[in-house]
């Protein structure tokens, strides 16, 4: 066991946490990164086997380095990782593996923080909390433990070889469950996918992917979700090239759609009676985002090809029309279930001053109210783009210049005696 000090300690060794140290080693700042698994360890081992980005490589990414595949492809988990890896080592990152951080407390009586870690002690000036947003998998309290059926969070779940033979119910209407639920289809099984309030937007329109209107509409930049969006998934596909998940498609397809699941007794399952009206909300944001883009070609006069059929949409399919409400399990063959019902953050680890009465983050911009404490990676931390590899790059140079201001601060000495800001 040994006894580290340095200025900066930065706590995971994914996209955040190497975005952080690309900005504080070019400003000179002594650091150290600490990551308990491998390098991108999340894309490597919590994804399913199939998946790809959800963005275009030419979109996500950090500015200084390219992904090897075509800039319109989707590059799969295994390119992601290994970009990331390739980017940590691109930079230099002082990144050190298989180290677990368990505990980072204050110090009593001097400044900074002491981290308690699986191979000794790392003083520290100033700690970033780079863990990201994707920490601790939830699954609602609804079906027990003790039902006789398998369940599995999303990012557990690899392939349907993975699943016992019979139907499967997906619970969870965005990106993950969405994709989920149509390869357990392809691989032949019956398949229910419970659909809760989503976005739904267009993957491409007018010869332009939805990453590009989001930015020139400006929608990269909102500061806050919409009021009660907080928690809205979004449906969207990289999957095939990339396609807008339509779930009427899903339905033609023989996925039964079913509202978003309620309660569990006696090997039923009960749905509630929102499944139409999650629908239209989805419909509404699709359809939405088309108009704004239809007015941003015609008020900049682009030359782009017209797509008057993206506004037509399919009459709703039967299990929409008069949605199911009850299952039961045994009867429609249902062993498996899968939850793509998303993560919460755990920071048990963090023991300072700088969480609400729910254990979450109390920040501006990544700027925590402990001082000294910073949070980089979570979900519209600045921006829509917080949690996206480009958006999170931006983010870590904001804090960045933070701690450089931090820094001059403490150099300060108009008495014989530094600061300890």
């Amino acid at each position: 066991m040994s006894s580290t000090a340095t200025e900066v300690l930065v706590v995971g060794g994914g996209q955040a946490g190497i975005a952080m140290s690309e900005h504080l080693g070019n400003h000179g700042v002594p650091h150290i990164v600490l990551e308990r698994d491998r390098v991108a360890e999340r894309w490597r081992t919590s994804r399913w086997d199939s998946l790809v980005a959800n963005g275009p490589a030419w979109h996500d990414r950090f500015p200084n380095l390219e992904f090897p595949c075509a800039p319109d492809a989707f590059p799969t988990k295994e390119e992601v990782a290994a970009y990331l890896a390739e980017y940590a080592e691109k930079i230099n990152a002082p990144i050190r593996t298989g180290v677990e951080v368990i505990s980072v407390t204050k110090n009593i009586g001097e400044p900074g923080f002491r981290a308690a870690t699986s191979e000794g002690t790392i003083d520290a000036r100033y700690v970033v909390a780079a863990t990201g947003p994707f920490q601790k998998p939830v699954i609602p309290a609804v079906v027990p433990d003790a039902a006789r059926i398998h369940q599995i969070h999303s990012s557990a779940y690899c392939n349907p070889r993975q699943l016992p033979e019979g139907a499967v119910l997906v619970i969870g209407a965005g990106s993950s469950g969405v994709q989920i639920a149509d390869e357990l289809r392809g691989s032949g099984r019956e398949v229910y996918l419970a659909v809760s309030p989503h976005d739904r937007p267009p993957r491409r329109y007018r010869g332009r992917d939805f990453v590009w209107w989001l930015g020139v509409l400006n929608k990269w930049e909102a500061a806050t979700p919409p009021q009660g969006a907080e928690h809205v998934t979004i449906a969207v596909s990289g999957a095939r090239g990339g396609h807008t998940v339509d779930f009427r498609n899903l339905a033609a397809d023989g996925i039964t759609l079913v509202g978003t699941a309620e309660s569990y007794e006696d090997g039923k399952i009960r749905f509630a009676p929102d499944l139409k009206q999650n629908i239209a909300q989805g419909d509404a944001n699709y359809l939405s985002l088309l108009q704004e883009a239809d007015a941003y070609i015609e008020r900049n006069g682009l030359d782009l090809p017209e797509e008057p059929g993206a506004h037509h949409l399919q009459p709703d399919p039967e299990c929409v029309t008069d949605p199911l409400l009850e299952l039961d399990l045994a009867e429609a063959g249902v062993t498996s279930i899968v939850w793509a019902t998303g993560f919460t953050q755990d920071y048990s680890w963090l023991k300072v001053d700088a969480f609400d009465e729910k254990g979450r983050p109390q920040h501006r911009r990544g700027i925590s109210s402990e001082p000294g404490v910073f949070f980089l990676g979570l979900p519209w931390q600045s921006r829509r783009g917080s949690s996206f590899i480009w958006g999170v790059w931006h983010d870590a140079g904001f804090l960045a210049d933070h701690i450089m201001i931090r820094r001059s601060y403490r150099a300060y000495n108009s008495a014989g005696a530094a600061a300890t800001v």
